[in-house]
């Protein structure tokens, strides 16, 4: 599957890694990861950490699929607002998936620490009103947020221009999010499980699966077999492949980053994500070396040429968008990508089991705005779910909800 098209940033800033060792004999393990992305780097990491023998095949180059266009705002915001969960979950349950997507930025920055490159920062996320009939339901959202314990602040017209240099008609200011390089990240977490005995392996695809009552059973392209207690699989936008299901609907993502720019006039963006009401959002973010990462333009392409036939189109939109709102920025284009991402219904991801599989294959589909906030959740959910625990979130995002 074609994930996406142009240059993305994270890659041509850091390079390719070299390839891992090919796989040479069948494996025994306890958990099979499929899929080294950053959401699969989590979940094997998370189980690696405590105890579980763990095994990761990826198809690609590490972190070579989705991961590498994602441009990884860490929020905790979902993209369904939380009284809109409310309304369809119940507000315990709604709090509940609000407030762990915040405890999920501390968990993602204390794996980050000691990742040589992965350029972790915590900043702040201002969600401000497109329009002026959106403030109401704003004001709602922000009342629902500080009720269930979000620590948000309130910003008129003046607050947003004086703070940000722009005006709209009111925003939300939270302190808890962060940006990372998740190309970088999910090859740090890998390389550092590979050193430590892990077996992981790249450019190995998995053809085959099966699963009796005790056992999941995978053949690789390669003609190895690996035998696990149970499977997760970590595939990003490619898992839909394994079920016969529709779960989700894919969807194509563009952004474009500027030159670098002086961090004067960068101002406080510079420690900030900014998007906002409109669907689909225009959003910003920086990156470490002081370039305006720009994003949005969403729209259901999903297919490979005609994504990216649109990739200078749509950058020359996000530029021109930027500009308006940010009309003192000297924004010059240096690279534009575009990406698959897929979303649900409800806003919400799917992790567990699915019955078309049963007990031994679980599935990991971080799905949504804050993909890697999820993939942070799920890797805590399905350690859980292996160690035959339960979660709080274990049935709010399961499948059990469809």
């Amino acid at each position: 599957m074609d994930l996406k098209s142009g240059y993305p940033f994270w890659a041509i800033r850091g390079g390719l890694s070299a390839p891992l060792p090919p796989l040479a004999a069948d494996l025994d393990c306890d958990v099979a990861v499929i899929g080294g992305g950053i959401t699969g780097a989590l979940i094997a990491d998370e189980l690696a950490a405590h105890g579980h023998a763990v095994a990761v095949l990826e198809q690609r180059d590490i972190g070579w699929g989705s991961t590498s266009a994602s441009t990884a705002l860490l929020q905790y915001e979902i993209d369904t607002h939380l009284v809109d969960l409310a309304k369809r979950y119940g507000e315990a349950d709604a709090s509940l998936a609000y407030r762990a997507c915040v405890d999920a930025i501390d968990w993602l920055r204390e794996r980050a620490d000691g990742l040589d490159g992965v350029a972790f920062t915590p900043c702040r996320s201002l969600y401000y009103a497109s329009r002026r009939w959106h403030v109401r339901g704003m004001r709602e959202e922000f009342e629902a947020r500080a009720r269930h314990g979000i620590e948000v602040e309130w910003w008129e017209p003046d607050d947003i221009e004086a703070g940000y240099g722009f005006r709209a008609p009111a925003a939300i200011l939270s302190r808890q999010a962060a940006q990372v390089d998740p190309y970088r990240m999910a090859q740090r977490l890998l390389r550092r499980l590979y050193r430590s005995g892990a077996a992981v392996h790249d450019h190995e695809q998995v053809v085959d699966l099966r699963t009796t009552s005790r056992r999941a059973l995978l053949r690789t392209a390669s003609g190895f077999q690996v035998r696990a207690g149970h499977v997760v699989i970590a595939c990003g936008y490619e898992s839909q492949r394994w079920l016969r299901q529709r779960v989700a609907r894919n969807r194509s993502s563009y952004a474009v980053v500027s030159d670098p720019l002086p961090a004067q006039v960068l101002g406080e963006l510079l420690g900030s994500l900014a998007w906002e009401s409109a669907r689909p959002y225009l959003y910003l973010r920086t990156t470490p070396d002081r370039r305006l990462l720009v994003g949005g333009e969403d729209d259901d392409i999903d297919i490979p040429a005609r994504r990216d036939a649109k990739v200078m189109s749509k950058a020359v939109k996000l530029l021109k968008r930027a500009r308006k709102l940010l009309p003192e920025l000297p924004l010059q284009p240096a690279f534009a990508w575009a990406g698959t991402f897929a979303e649900t219904e409800d806003g919400l991801p799917w992790f567990g089991a699915h019955p078309q599989w049963g007990p031994r294959v679980l599935f990991a589909m971080a799905y949504g705005g804050n993909g890697i906030t999820y993939s942070a959740l799920g890797a805590d959910l399905l350690r859980a779910t292996v160690e035959r625990r339960l979660h709080p979130l274990g049935t709010l995002f399961s499948f059990a909800r469809l």
